[in-house]
């Protein structure tokens, strides 16, 4: 047999490139592409087929926004730099007409259809240059740096001569930068869109970010093989943390460019960029995307290749010599002299901390100071991308400043706290490694052990928002009501969210991937900071009704994200069985919002722009209502969910006479309650500026509150919620939640009765175990407050 032909230099680079490509792209996806079931032999047999998730749906998504919202980012950047460099006369109207959509477009075309001027040009420069930086400094924080073993050293065993692989690992560095994607494409495709390129400002953007992208690799692949080759691994395990610091002071100054700060002194910065930057590698690429003819745009194209090309050849040159001895610069093993342990005094404070807490809490403080990259990420990265967003933005231009905003320092407080669980309790699971599986082994559940992290976690976030509290009282030593309302939204804020990190944590975690980087997904990142900007609204709101709103329905979404990874903890090690389906929260927070949303859509679709009338509302509420019922029952018969709420529990009480008479017995005692309650309710406002106004077009009214609103919000807040609560928590604290996500859907001048109203609903339900039991009690409730309503 002949001997099979060696792979050219060229093939070995593409092989190479193509593997790393595809291996990024399946750690993205987390998805297996393969033959179908159907087309495989029916001899062989197929692996195990992964469980299925909603990833692959998320991320296109998420990464679809993150990418819309860096180019709007980046064109608001050019726009104002623009505005502060060039003082165009549309840019002088724009000052008086703040946040008008019609002058900033007239601003957009303006700069479009002239060429950028040189101040202008070299202000893109620098924005380019930080976000050039961004792409080289991310990757280098990651934990690849800090590995004791790198693919090097297994490359160098593949029959391929070392220049190819030099050449086959910077390209796959270009290629596989979701970073540097995610940074310098899209300021690109701004800068070809100014440039007249129209739709081809995707395709030549991302020529020219190709190049960039190029040197980005080459001064990665550089730093690293010279470090590894020269530095001990706790050496570079420190340099990961700097940089991890060091990327994100200069990730938000170039996006504060975005925000109209024409005083601050990155604008200065921006305005007294020389020059001469505009012939290096970064300037040409910006020359070449916003030149306005052909000629200019070749000339700077054709000089940025050639430096980019001058500068591979001599950083490969560089490769070369630092690979010259070979690709390992010491042993992977670390090792360090250790003195006799002594005992511990405990009187002293190494002896009061070695009581403090529980055992697992302990094993986590002392593994936090064991990793300084993570005591750094998890610690100090919060304060830093907190503190880059303020200065950058303009928004505090010293400490002292803290105290004369109370909502900006609210903001601030839980901004660093929820930052923290973000680098911190998020990485619960992920930080046991390939030791997950030893949890399992323990006589405790792993769900006990996760809310011990999460209670560290918790109190360590809570730290930063009291210093920070504590700071603020110290620069404007003033104490009021309004402070003290947003401490208690902050704090809690902070509580809340260290639920939602641990249970989004779980959800992130794959730890049946091989890659270490595949192990977190950064979707669930997002959403988590998603939700946190959400929260951050609540602080922001006017009125303390809106405030309690978004407090509730944080808590009820932490509840549930901790049901659902709760049902997943013992399927995490298995890579096909999923948890039985089963009524959880979600199912009813997911309910309520469906059926808020399609009232509106069916509102719309029945007035066409006219005012809604009492008829059009009744109707848009029961068309809702039956809809959700429906396409709930469907979901839960196609998936045979346990647990479905039943109108009689014909199985508790044995007959349907038997359930009925219980259901309106139980029914009717709640709902005296309930109506006592609105009745005093009602006399209480008599006279005040709350008082109740009389009901216009009431018999379509009375018909949707007292035949449509008791089965379809009964169906929802008591049948899915309630029943969902009473999985997590003990009855009462079930009835409370369920009262409160009840109450909070319905007007401010009405929560108070309503809430009382679901307590009722939830006592009957319990005890009942039927949702006719609430649905007596609402109706009840209802007809009574109507009839008042329509006497007075």
């Amino acid at each position: 047999m002949m001997a099979p032909m060696p792979n050219s230099a060229a093939r070995s680079v593409w092989l190479l490139t193509r593997v790393r490509v595809l291996r990024l792209f399946n750690m993205l996806t987390s998805m297996q592409f393969g033959k179908k079931k159907g087309q495989r032999n029916a001899t062989q047999r197929g692996g195990t087929r992964r469980k299925r998730t909603v990833y692959w749906i998320l991320s296109p998504i998420i990464g679809l926004l993150m990418m819309v919202g860096v180019i709007n980012i980046i064109n608001g950047s050019i726009v104002n730099l623009h505005c502060a460099i060039d003082h165009s006369r549309a840019c002088m109207q724009a000052a008086t007409l703040k946040d008008n959509p019609a002058v900033q477009s007239v601003i957009m075309y303006q700069l479009k259809a002239m060429a950028f001027s040189t101040k202008l040009a070299a202000a893109a420069t620098l924005q380019m240059l930080m976000l050039w930086l961004v792409s080289v400094l991310m990757p280098l924080s990651s934990r690849e740096l800090a590995q004791p073993e790198w693919d090097m050293e297994w490359l160098v065993t593949l029959p391929v001569k070392r220049n190819a692989l030099l050449w086959g690992r910077l390209l796959e560095r270009t290629f596989a930068n979701p970073s540097g994607a995610a940074s310098v494409w899209p300021a690109c495709i701004v800068l070809a869109w100014y440039g007249g390129h129209g739709w081809l400002s995707v395709v030549s953007g991302l020529a020219i970010a190709s190049v960039l992208l190029v040197l980005a690799a080459l001064v990665r692949t550089l730093a690293d093989t010279g470090l590894r080759l020269s530095l001990a691994p706790s050496q570079l395990r420190n340099l990961q943390a700097v940089a991890s610091v060091a990327c994100l002071p200069i990730m938000y100054m170039a996006l504060s460019y975005s925000m109209m700060g024409y005083g601050s002194f990155t604008y200065d910065w921006a305005r007294h960029f020389p020059a001469w930057t505009l012939w290096t590698p970064i300037g040409l690429a910006v020359q070449a995307l916003t030149a306005h003819t052909l000629a200019q745009a070749a000339i700077a194209a054709a000089m940025l290749v050639a430096q980019a090309a001058m500068l591979t050849m001599m950083g490969m040159a560089l490769l070369q010599y630092q690979l010259r001895a070979g690709v390992v610069g010491g042993g992977s093993r670390e090792s360090m002299a250790r003195k006799p342990a002594a005992a511990l005094d405990e009187d002293s404070p190494r002896g009061w901390l070695a009581r403090w807490g529980t055992t697992l809490q302990r094993r986590e403080l002392r593994l936090l100071s064991r990793d300084r990259n993570f005591l750094v990420q998890s610690l100090l990265v919060p304060v830093v991308i907190v503190g880059s967003q303020l200065v950058f933005n303009n928004q505090l231009q010293s400490f002292a400043q803290i105290g004369e905003n109370q909502q900006l320092m609210a903001a601030v407080a839980f901004g660093i706290g929820s930052y923290v669980l973000m680098l911190s309790a998020f990485q619960t699971l992920n930080t046991e490694g390939n030791a997950l599986w030893m949890l399992y082994t323990f006589p405790r559940s792993l769900e006990s052990m996760l809310k011990e992290k999460a209670r560290l976690w918790g109190v360590l976030a809570l730290s930063y928002p009291v210093l920070v509290f504590a700071a603020g009282l110290y620069f404007k030593p003033v104490f009021n009501w309004q402070l003290a309302w947003l401490v208690v939204v902050a704090l809690a804020g902070v509580v809340i969210f260290s639920g939602i990190a641990v249970s989004l944590g779980v959800f992130a975690c794959d730890p049946l991937a091989q890659e270490t980087h595949a192990r977190i997904r950064p979707t669930y990142s997002y959403l988590y900071m998603l939700l946190c900007s959400l929260y951050v609204y609540g602080i922001y709101a006017q009125e303390w009704v809106q405030t309690i709103a978004i407090m509730v329905l944080t808590s009820g979404l932490s509840l549930a994200l901790w049901q659902k990874a709760r049902d997943a903890l013992p399927y995490l090690l298995d890579p096909a069985a999923s948890p039985l389906p089963r009524v959880a929260l979600s199912d009813g927070l997911i309910a309520a919002i469906t059926f808020f949303v399609a009232q509106l859509l069916i509102l719309m679709l029945l007035t066409y722009g006219k005012p809604a009338n009492a008829r059009d509302q009744a109707l848009a509420f029961a068309l809702a209502g039956a809809f959700v019922y429906c396409a709930m029952r469907a979901v839960y018969w196609r998936y045979k969910t346990a647990g479905v709420p039943a109108v009689l529990a014909l199985g508790v009480h044995g007959s349907a006479a038997a359930a009925i008479r219980n259901a309106l017995q139980t029914g009717a005692a709640g709902a005296v309650i309930a109506s006592a309650f609105g009745y005093a309710y009602l006399h209480m406002l008599d006279g005040t500026i709350w008082e109740k106004k009389a009901i216009p077009g009431s018999l379509w009214f009375a018909a949707m509150a007292v035949a449509a609103a008791p089965v379809f919000e009964e169906f929802i807040f008591r049948g899915l919620i309630h029943t969902g609560l009473q999985r997590l928590v003990p009855a009462l604290p079930a009835a409370l939640g369920s009262a409160a996500i009840f109450a909070i859907v319905h007007p401010g001048g009405a929560m108070l009765p309503v809430f009382v109203l679901g307590l009722c609903a939830a006592w009957a339900h319990g005890r009942s175990k039927s949702l006719l039991a609430p649905m007596v009690v609402h109706a009840i409730y209802n007809l009574t407050i109507v009839y008042l309503q329509l006497r007075w």
